[in-house]
């Protein structure tokens, strides 16, 4: 997939486009061995089993990341989950933000197909990682969700609470540099008041010591679920 941001630098903003044909989704990658053991149960009140290790990487078709701000989901049982994402461009590791939107039902069954059958929305800002290497930890990652009319803070957390790109980049590729052409998605934090699904989802990178964001929102129209 060939993806376009918006790389912002200190002098002048780039026009970049991406050629993406690989996608991972790097799951169960928080540092707090408690903080995931609190994801695992929010989702086992679902019926998600657990994972078999943690992290543990997804391969999910290149064809689902997208940048449109409306996708199209089967039925209501799916969410979004706001998430770094990173890629390597040019010989630049670069940082946007992606939602790891997932159907809630067919999670039950396969973690797997349940995030390959969704689109995962891609940001259409990124950052040069070397700009923000230094206070990694001190960016926040955030979501908001439409909920009876009101815009409803869903995710809110630091990224010192996930483990660093390059700590999972050396666990999937046994290297700390990560190949052309593929995107990882980096973890998340839990949601606010429970995992569920919502029209209009938010996510958003928050930089505070340059006090910039990326962020990006998108609509989620729900076909029929036919039996």
């Amino acid at each position: 997939m060939r993806l376009t941001f918006e790389l912002a630098q200190a002098t002048h903003t780039e026009i970049i486009e991406a050629d993406l044909q690989h996608c991972i989704v790097a799951g169960w990658a928080g540092r707090d061995l408690a903080a995931i053991e609190h994801h695992i149960e929010e989702l086992a009140e679902l019926g998600v089993p657990r994972p078999s290790a943690v992290p543990l990487y997804y391969r999910i078709a290149a064809n689902q990341m997208i940048q449109d701000t409306d996708i199209q989901v089967v039925g209501t049982g799916s969410s979004g989950e706001t998430e770094v994402f990173v890629f390597n461009h040019q010989g630049r590791l670069l940082v946007s933000l992606a939602s790891d939107h997932t159907d809630r039902v067919l999670e039950a069954h396969s973690v797997a197909l349940s995030k390959q059958i969704c689109a995962k929305p891609v940001a259409r800002d990124a950052w040069l990682f070397s700009d923000v290497a230094e206070y990694w930890d001190e960016l926040i990652i955030r979501a908001y969700i439409q909920e009876d009319g009101k815009e409803v803070l869903y995710q809110d957390g630091p990224l010192s609470t996930l483990k660093n790109p390059l700590e999972l980049i050396e666990g999937y590729f046994q290297s700390t540099t990560m190949p052309e052409g593929f995107g990882m998605t980096c973890g998340t934090v839990g949601a606010i008041g429970g995992i569920r699904p919502a029209t209009q989802f938010t996510m958003e990178l928050y930089d505070p010591r340059r006090e910039r964001s990326i962020r990006h929102t998108y609509v989620t129209e729900t076909l029929p679920e036919v039996a």
